[in-house]
């Protein structure tokens, strides 16, 4: 797969890839936030170039959105030897570059990742789709930029939620990869973790898991880690107002502890492991407020999970701090135990 990533100050690194490109066109998707706060810091290194800006938010990763972002190109008129520059989060790595995967069979695109969360994972790995009928990611394809520019700066654009929400999936690539690592990062306060040098360390754990993987056949399914109850916690809160609703990595610390519970129930992880991850996640993150009525509706969005084989809910449990398997069928009632052990 070997997909290009370039950490470096982003004028330097967009001024050499469009140096070395010969674009017929050129369009920028942003939303109203990367606009403001982001777009600034690539302007004057951009050729000549249209932009689309659309709302943000997960709540508008959608086919709608897709509508009118495929309007814009079309209405710019690029061909096929245009590129597509992302500038945003996850849900805009996500969906711009699944519109231009599917824009007349495929145009180039390069990711400019603004957010913690989409500079460690999201946009890594070629993983591209929306959400639809509120299952998250429910559409998309695997189709890899041209490059992905990654540049820490843009963290400082950022609340503080929004960066805590993306060290959950430090802490993920950590507990299925590096134990080292885990055991480096769990000793030390979220105000006081070393951005430029964790993002690094996880775009390497990734890339390397995804160069072996790049269909999520087999092993890519580990990076899957605290997603399947993650994801349905996710997809479960967007369905309530807008200030109960959770950020990604949110979601995903709160699937962390359910599924290390998991992998505790079935030997795979002792005590020790247990206590130490609950006890850095809770300490990070707090704890979700998830009512009793909310677990079979958590449940049931579980079966919509793309590892899933027919009936099957299949999970990616920790063997240790530091080590992942993956598809382990794990029943209902082992579930609603899981659920019940993190609402304590």
């Amino acid at each position: 797969m070997n997909q290009s990533v370039v950490i470096a100050p982003i004028q330097e690194s967009l001024l050499s890839f469009i140096s070395s490109a010969n674009y017929s066109k050129v369009i920028v998707i942003a939303d109203n936030n990367t606009k403001r706060h982001c777009y600034p810091h690539i302007k004057s290194a951009l050729p000549p170039h249209k932009m689309v800006v659309i709302p943000s938010g997960e709540t508008n990763k959608l086919l709608a959105t897709c509508e009118t972002i495929w309007e814009a190109m079309t209405n710019a008129e690029l061909d096929r030897h245009a590129l597509v520059i992302n500038i945003g989060g996850g849900v805009i790595g996500d969906m711009g570059g699944f519109c231009a995967a599917v824009y007349k069979r495929g145009i180039d695109f390069l990711q400019i990742p603004t957010t913690l969360l989409s500079q460690v994972d999201a946009s890594v790995g070629g993983k591209l789709g929306i959400d639809f009928h509120g299952f998250k990611n429910h559409l998309g394809v695997f189709n890899l930029p041209k490059t992905v520019l990654i540049d820490p700066v843009f963290l400082n654009t950022l609340p503080v939620r929004e960066i805590r929400s993306g060290f959950a999936e430090i802490i993920k690539h950590c507990l299925i990869a590096d134990g080292a690592k885990w055991k480096q990062i769990s000793a030390i306060d979220f105000e006081d973790q070393n951005w430029t040098d964790l993002i690094d360390h996880s775009v390497k754990i990734k890339q390397h898991v995804v160069d072996q993987d790049p269909t999520e056949k087999g092993l890519r399914k580990i990076l899957n880690f605290g997603h399947t109850l993650g994801h349905a916690v996710e997809t479960h809160f967007l369905g309530k107002a807008a200030n109960q609703r959770l950020f990604h990595g949110e979601a995903i610390a709160v699937g962390m502890i359910m599924e290390s519970y998991l992998s505790f129930k079935r030997g795979m992880i002792d005590q020790a492991t247990l206590s130490a991850i609950e006890e850095f996640i809770f300490a990070t993150y707090g704890r979700v407020k998830i009512a009793a009525e909310d677990i079979e509706a958590i449940i049931a969005l579980t079966r919509q999970d793309k590892k899933n084989r027919g009936s099957e809910i299949r999970f990616s449990l920790l063997t240790s701090a530091g080590s992942c398997a993956y598809d382990i069928v794990v029943s209902l009632s082992e579930m609603r135990k899981a659920i019940a052990y993190y609402m304590g």
